[in-house]
């Protein structure tokens, strides 16, 4: 019997190392009642090290403003107000965040990524077109309107645009303290260092004098 059970345990062991495996992500459950991030700690770690215990107040919990309107006097008119760790310290390890989203007509919230995070998304005034794309290229894409919501996929590349008559507001949620934010054509094109030309030249199968007007498009914005 000893040795029946031993072998069971053996063929589970190489079962399981040899199966697929399921990788859910997301950021780490908490191991205490609350961890205050502190943001003033030169202590690098996956996060923020705890402010002490004694040292929390209710404030670290609450952030003032969303009720104002963001800037959107800028080249994309438009503005998103985040509502992460670095703004709500007492979001650290609980793994959510917020935020506001204020569109001038016809502005564009440009295509982007939330490596860290999935995002939902509620019209609260407005029409917006949005959408996202799959790693198979395939466009998931609709116009949403007041009460509507919409969810993209952590990590794939999406985008909002107002296509109504007037200004347009939403709010989006987050499943990460820090969902990040990788904006597609900046990232490429304004980078620090920068990526060499040649490998925009083609991997946009375009000439030089093209990438040098997007560069500089994007270095006086």
């Amino acid at each position: 019997m000893e040795a029946l059970k031993g072998a069971v345990l053996l063929y589970l062991v190489v079962r399981s190392a040899l199966s697929p495996v399921l990788v859910v992500a997301n950021d780490p459950s908490p191991l205490q009642d609350i961890c205050v991030a502190d943001l003033s700690s030169p202590v690098k770690v996956n996060g923020y090290v705890c402010k002490d215990p004694d040292a929390v107040t209710v404030n670290d919990f609450i952030y003032h403003g969303l009720h104002n309107r963001g800037d959107t006097n800028n080249g994309n008119r438009q503005k998103t107000t985040q509502v992460f760790v670095t703004q709500l310290p007492g979001l650290n390890t609980l793994g959510a965040a917020f935020a506001r989203l204020d569109f001038d007509v016809g502005g564009i919230n440009v295509p982007h990524t939330h490596p860290r995070a999935t995002e939902i998304f509620l019209v609260m005034e407005g029409a917006l077109y949005m959408g996202f794309i799959t790693t198979a290229n395939k466009l998931f894409v609709t116009t949403l309107y007041k009460g509507d919501v919409f969810v993209f996929p952590r990590g794939l590349v999406h985008f909002q645009i107002n296509v109504g008559s007037g200004p347009a507001l939403a709010f989006a949620g987050f499943n990460s303290q820090a969902p990040g934010l990788l904006q597609i054509a900046p990232s490429l094109f304004n980078s620090t260092p920068p990526i060499d030309d040649s490998v925009l030249r083609n991997g946009f199968r375009t000439d030089q004098a093209t990438v040098d007007q997007i560069r500089s498009n994007f270095r006086t914005a």
